[in-house]
């Protein structure tokens, strides 16, 4: 944080505001931010720059981190090298990126993504606005490659100029961009004030266009420019404006928040891998439940995902409801003690409420059908893929953990042990929890597996044997010695 009190650049009365065309420094001796909290590869990439001859400057999320006392999950570098000149000082560089072109810089599996500064989009007074790029947002991150295609669609109709180097589509959205341009140019393609700190590492200072150092003091997040034109160029924007107020509990700035529920619309013109991206940033980084609760006052979720928004608003306070929130907060602790997540659990908690009402619209004596629940499964994915891509190795685990779940409710003696070693089945179990915890299950029966998994080999076959002596229960009007994977009418399974 800043150590003394400077002139608020970007006051609650000046709520749009464009960059300055100079910075204001800020010296290392008036904030916080030390070199023994920046990651040595990303002091190794500045300096090695700044060796080169080159500009670079820290910036973004892990400049605002930093100045919160939060360690940053990753560090970005912003430099006048262009891209090729990156990949010439660097022998452990990949260039990605169509949409925007960027350098990874690789030390083991530590990357430090490199963006070269690009030249400003800032509308002239009364002027149509032209669309602007948002670097921070590359689409070949952590999609999966198999299932669609991240750039635009095949038909879409594509404007601009081979000698501009700058694409757009038919709705004025940036589908390629590679005009470079200068620090004080670069700020523009910054989404909100407290991400457009440059940290300069030839003097250690800040550079500050947009008044983002006071707003981080205050906890403000705030789009720089007009909120409506900043939306338009980019409706992602709108759930990164979500992620931040849940992830830093920040207050929304009421010019940032006005426009989200009347152009919420606008994230149907996203293609949908990059709105899963977005899903995962929004509930896989420790702050699911936050993420939800804002979402849904916000109305977000209706336009990320409506199927599961619908189903919350018809049932408030219900045990769907509960087993989510419930679930969201386990996420949250796993991310918090460095545990792994999974995109199919996510998957399986948010779309638990539609899967649900799919199988309860089918006749009762078919609830715990296999066919029925895998069925319900399929359906409530495609429904979500109209807006969400769900790649395909996602969805197949969300599957394996719904057909486990009358295997697990109703384990056929020694068959418990085929069940034990499926690979889905931790995930399965986790989620029986969930819904025992949630009266949605038999509370003895999640027990059962519990104390399973964790008995001695002996205990284990005593355990067994006294189940197989119990019988399998056979559904009412059953022929005695038929086989039958129908389950007892009580509730559905899911």
């Amino acid at each position: 944080m800043l150590k003394p009190k400077a002139p608020n650049l970007n006051s609650p009365a000046t709520p749009v505001r464009a960059p300055a065309t100079t910075a204001r420094i800020i010296p290392r001796s008036d904030h916080t931010i030390s070199r023994s909290g920046i990651s040595p590869n990303a002091l190794r990439v500045l300096y090695r720059l700044r060796e080169g001859g080159f500009q670079a400057f820290l910036v973004g999320g892990c400049v605002r981190d930093l100045l919160l006392g939060i360690e940053p999950k990753d560090f970005d570098v912003a430099t006048d090298a262009l891209p090729e000149e990156v990949r010439k000082l660097f022998r452990n560089c990949r260039l990605i990126g169509r949409r925007f072109r960027l350098a990874h810089v690789y030390f083991g599996r530590d990357i430090i993504e490199v963006a070269t500064f690009r030249a400003a989009t800032a509308p002239s007074p009364g002027q149509e606005p032209l669309p602007d790029p948002d670097a921070e947002e590359d689409e070949e991150s952590q999609t999966d490659r198999e299932d669609a295609d991240v750039a635009e669609p095949a038909n879409a109709e594509v404007f601009g100029d081979a000698d501009t180097e700058r694409l757009f589509d038919k709705t004025g959205r940036i589908i390629y961009d590679n005009v470079y341009g200068t620090v004080d140019e670069d700020v523009w393609r910054r989404d909100f004030t407290a991400n457009a700190l440059y940290y300069n590492i030839a003097d250690f200072s800040l550079w500050d266009y947009v008044g983002g150092a006071e707003d981080i003091a205050v906890r403000r997040l705030k789009l720089i420019g007009d909120p409506d034109t900043r939306y338009r160029e980019d409706p992602v924007r709108m759930l990164r404006a979500a992620r931040f107020e849940a992830k830093l509990g920040f207050d929304l700035d009421p010019a940032t928040a006005e426009p989200l529920a009347r152009l919420r619309g606008r994230l149907a013109d996203v293609p949908p891998a990059r709105l899963f991206d977005e899903t995962l940033k929004l509930f896989l980084n420790g702050c699911g439940v936050r993420s939800l609760e804002v979402l849904r006052r916000r109305g977000l979720l209706a336009a990320l995902l409506p199927t599961v928004d619908a189903y919350l608003e018809s049932n408030r306070g219900a045990s769907a409801e509960a087993l989510l929130v419930r679930g969201l907060a386990n996420t949250d602790m796993r991310v918090g003690d460095g545990k792994a997540v999974t995109p199919s659990f996510l998957f399986a908690l948010l779309l638990y409420g539609p899967i649900a009402r799919l199988i309860e619209a089918a006749p009762p004596e078919r609830w715990h059908d296999i066919a029925t629940i895998l069925d319900a499964c399929d359906r409530a994915v495609r429904d979500a893929q109209k807006h969400v891509l769900i790649p395909r190795r996602f969805s197949l685990g969300l599957r394996e953990m719904f057909a486990l779940q009358p295997r697990l409710e109703h384990p056929r003696g020694r068959r418990a042990l085929r069940v034990l070693e499926h690979p889905r089945f931790r995930a399965a179990y986790d989620l029986l929890l969930l819904r025992a915890q949630a009266g949605l299950a038999p509370q003895e029966r999640a027990d059962w597996w519990k104390r399973l998994q964790e008995v001695a080999p002996a205990e284990r076959e005593q355990m067994l044997t006294a189940l197989e002596g119990q019988g399998a229960p056979r559904p009412a009007g059953a022929r005695r010695g038929a086989r039958s994977r129908r389950r007892p009418r009580s509730a559905p399974p899911v």
